[in-house]
């Protein structure tokens, strides 16, 4: 793959990572369980690690990243979050879907292997968001016994 298709198709992924990190960020303002809006913060904070490296590679080739606008979800309370997981699950699906056949066919190995990382980190975005559907509270790891939460969380990111 030469230069210019290569940047043409970090650019892409860019794109549609930068989308589903702005949906996931929508998404977080809306889900109020303390548990899966933490999950959500962890999955925004990697995804902001991509979009880091991605933007390097592109500008490696000499090329600028453009972000995509602000997502944009509506909705509140336990069907609205469950809405929105379910919709993550689809979203998270189609992206790897979109990228893996692609990401094989790029011939520089450095940029194949980020990639490959990334998609495999998605994955692992897709299996929280199931685990959430699924009622489980424990996405990140098991609490010490005794340690909880009480209510939920501010619909705010806490992390800058």
């Amino acid at each position: 793959m030469k230069p210019p298709e290569l940047l043409k198709l970090l650019d892409e992924i860019y794109r549609d990572k930068s989308a589903l990190r702005a949906r996931h960020v929508a998404g977080a303002r809306l889900v109020g369980n303390y548990d899966f809006n933490n999950t959500y913060q962890y999955v925004i904070n990697r995804e902001d690690v991509h979009l880091a490296w991605l933007r390097d590679a592109i500008a490696d080739l000499g090329g600028a990243p453009q972000d995509a606008a602000d997502g944009d979800i509506k909705g509140s309370g336990k069907d609205a979050q469950q809405t929105i997981l379910r919709d993550d699950v689809a979203q998270v699906d189609a992206f790897v879907a979109k990228w893996k056949p692609r990401v094989e066919s790029i011939s520089h190995a450095r940029n194949r292997t980020m990639l490959r990382l990334m998609l495999g980190e998605t994955l692992e975005q897709k299996r929280f968001f199931e685990q959430a559907l699924a009622g489980r509270s424990d996405m990140l790891g098991r609490r010490a016994d005794g340690a909880g939460t009480k209510g939920t969380v501010l619909p705010t990111r806490w992390i800058s």
